[in-house]
Parts: C-alpha cells; sequence; structure tokens
C-alpha cells in the first residue's frame, strides 16, 4: 500500500481536528447538564431552607429532576428521530436553559418540584442524541472513548461546576445558582450550532423503527442494569453534604471541595473507560459493579478517617462514571435500529436509578437509621445489577 500524501495527512488531521471541536461543543452542554444535576444535591442542605422543608423532603428535588428525565429521554427522542440531529440538540438546550431562568421566580416546594421536573426533560435525549453524534464523527475502534468524551463535560462539571454551583449557592442563594445553569444552556446552544456538523434527518425513522428495540431482550437487560447498579451511588450521593459533614466531621465550608475530589474521581473514570471497554464491555460493566458494591459497604466506615474518606469518596466518583459510558456503547450495539431511542434510555433509567436511589435514601433517614444508612442500601442495588450482568451474559452466550 502506497504511503499517505502529505495533503492526505492534512485532511485527515483537519477531519480529527473538527471532530474533536464538535465533541467538545457536546460536552459544554454535558458540563451544564452536570453542573444542576449533581449541585441540588450539594445545596440540598440551603434549598431546604430556602423553601422551608426539611432535608428529606427536598430530596424529592432530585427525584422530580430524575422522573423528567426519565419522562422526556424516550418521548423527545423518538419525537425527533426524524429531525437533524443539530437541530434537535439546540433546541432541547434552550428548553433546559429556559426551565433554569425560571428558578428566579420561583420561591416555594411545588412550583420548584414542577421547574425541576422540566428541567429534567431534555437531559436523557441530549446525553442520547449528543453520543450518536460523537461516535458518528469517529471509527469504530474509539466510539466508546468518543461517548466517553461527551460524558466528560458531565465528569468535569463535578470538579468545577457543581463545587461552584454549590459555593454560589451557599453564598448568593440557590436560585442565583440554578440561573448561572441556564446560562450554561445558552452557551451550549451557540457552540453546537458553530462547531457541530450539519447530519440530516434519517427519512427511514419513523417512531415504529424507534421502538423496535424494546422487542430486544438484551435492551431491556441494559437498561436494568443501569436502573439497579446505580441507584445504590445515587443513595449515597444524593445525600453526600449532610453525610460529609454527619459522618465525616467536615464544615459546610468543605464539602464544595470534597465534591471537586469527586469530580476528579468522575473524569478519571471516564478517561479510562475506553481502555477497559477494550477488554470487553460486559466483563468491564461486572467487575465495576463488584468494585462499587465493595465500596458502598465501607464508606460509611471509611469516613471518619479523614485521608481515607476522601480517598473513598474519589473512588465513589471513578467507578461509576467508568460504567456509564460503557453502558452507553451496549445499548448502540444492541439496539440496532432503535439507536435513538435507547441511547437516549440508558439516561433515563440511570435517572430512574437516581429516583430510586434518593427516595430509598430518604426512606432510612426519615426512619431515623442515621447518615450510614443509604449507602447500605446502595450494596444491594449494586449486587442486583451485576445479576442482571450475569443474565445478559448467559443469555448471549446461548444465542451465539
Amino acid at each position: 500500500m502506497p504511503p499517505a500524501s502529505p495533503l492526505a495527512d492534512r485532511h485527515q488531521e483537519a477531519s480529527r481536528r473538527h471532530a474533536g471541536l464538535a465533541i467538545l461543543a457536546l460536552a459544554v452542554g454535558g458540563f451544564a447538564i452536570g453542573t444542576t444535576e449533581f449541585a441540588s444535591m450539594g445545596m440540598l442542605p440551603e434549598v431546604a431552607r430556602g423553601i422551608g422543608v426539611d432535608i428529606p423532603t427536598a430530596g424529592h428535588l432530585v427525584s422530580a429532576y430524575a422522573l423528567g428525565v426519565v419522562v422526556g429521554a424516550p418521548t423527545l427522542a423518538v419525537l425527533g428521530s426524524r429531525l437533524p440531529r443539530r437541530r434537535v440538540l439546540v433546541a432541547l438546550m434552550a428548553l433546559f436553559a429556559v426551565a433554569h431562568l425560571a428558578s428566579l421566580l420561583v420561591t416555594s416546594y411545588w412550583p420548584l418540584m414542577l421547574v425541576r421536573f422540566v428541567a429534567g426533560l431534555p437531559h436523557g435525549a441530549y446525553f442520547g442524541i449528543a453520543s450518536l453524534v460523537a461516535a458518528s464523527l469517529v471509527d469504530d475502534r474509539r466510539r466508546t472513548q468518543a461517548v466517553s468524551n461527551v460524558l466528560m463535560g458531565l465528569t468535569v462539571a463535578n470538579i468545577v461546576g457543581v463545587p461552584a454551583a454549590t459555593w454560589l449557592g451557599q453564598v448568593l442563594g440557590w436560585q442565583q445558582s440554578y440561573a448561572v445553569v441556564g446560562v450554561l444552556g445558552l452557551v451550549t446552544m451557540a457552540a453546537v450550532s458553530t462547531l457541530v456538523p450539519h447530519q440530516p434527518a434519517n427519512p427511514t425513522a419513523s417512531v415504529r423503527r424507534e421502538f423496535t428495540a424494546l422487542r430486544r431482550p438484551q435492551v431491556w437487560l441494559a437498561l436494568l442494569i443501569g436502573t439497579v447498579g446505580f441507584g445504590g451511588m445515587f443513595s449515597t450521593y444524593a445525600y453526600i453534604s449532610p453525610t460529609l459533614q454527619e459522618l465525616g466531621g467536615w464544615s459546610s465550608a468543605a464539602v464544595p471541595w470534597i465534591l471537586s475530589l469527586y469530580g476528579l474521581g468522575s473524569t478519571t473514570g471516564a478517561a479510562l473507560a475506553g481502555r477497559v471497554a477494550r477488554h470487553g464491555i460486559l466483563r468491564g460493566i461486572a467487575v465495576l459493579l463488584v468494585l462499587i458494591a465493595i465500596l458502598l459497604a465501607v464508606y460509611a466506615l471509611l469516613l471518619p478517617y479523614a485521608v481515607v474518606g476522601l480517598a473513598a469518596t474519589y473512588a465513589l466518583g471513578m467507578l461509576p462514571s467508568m460504567l456509564v459510558p460503557m453502558l452507553q456503547t451496549r445499548l448502540m450495539d444492541v439496539a440496532h435500529e432503535g439507536q435513538s431511542l435507547a441511547a437516549a434510555l440508558n439516561h433515563s433509567t440511570l435517572n430512574i436509578a437516581n429516583a430510586l436511589g434518593a427516595w430509598l435514601g430518604s426512606l432510612v433517614l426519615a426512619a431515623g437509621w442515621g447518615y450510614a444508612w443509604p449507602s447500605r442500601i446502595g450494596v444491594v442495588l449494586a449486587v442486583l445489577g451485576l445479576a442482571v450482568t450475569a443474565w445478559s451474559a448467559l443469555l448471549q452466550r446461548r444465542t451465539a
């Protein structure tokens, strides 16, 4: 085979650079979404005081956002399946921005529940469609890493966005924190419009074609892994701020910095996901769920020991973040014709896990069991996710 010409090399380099900028633009949206999703947990005490409820009740706001994702992900993904993907992404971020700016007008519990529900509607559809766009810009060997790079915006949010939003919520008020996220949504609209290449609408797409993905057992099993496997992490993280203060003895001023450490772990996990996936996606999912179960079993015991507790919080960010891109790629592989719906449903099920984890955590806290128990509930959920992974692997082996 003759060597590539310098012109061809320059063309390939330019193509890679353009793909990288497009994926970066998509990751900006992930940064905005990650900031709002996790900052709500970090400033939960401030939100509770602001609307006049206790912390377990304020935890329902986390569930409201998550339920918005559950409803919006399949609905908006299917409705947008026949439209150009860039246009759909811009429209989704417009809805996201408006919902967050509306938080400036809200001062009580039920209106805020509604605003958080609406803010969650674009979440899953955005990540699902953005993942498909990112995967289409690179070769097959780099698909998981491209998806991971989009999701890295979410993990970087835990380093910068969430601590900054938590600090802003503590100093200026939670409403201003949400408004800043709304501005990030506007920035994302501009970045996606400018940097993401146009992708024409798929003329063969239809609601019926998208829903063919739901006929496949492996799609349901992958979604179930995300639902129960991630519920354990969210049962712990939903109450991370009071847990760090009650069990770790940290002050409220230290919480944003510890959340940055969690974010560093998340970013590390996202960066490593592509390498782990090369050894087998199902195998990697199983190993990670085992490690998550072990970590959650000892998390509350480790928090009183400062350095070890901080290391455990770093791991709490890293391990689940390695899992998300692998689940996303797994769904894209097994969904066939219904990729838009399946990719969006991944984030829908992760937010069912969010709602489930926050709800189970509120139950044990309301029962007076203390802040050590949400992570113990998480162990059970991670083990259930491992059982579903084994079921999926067995079914795949039989059909092969």
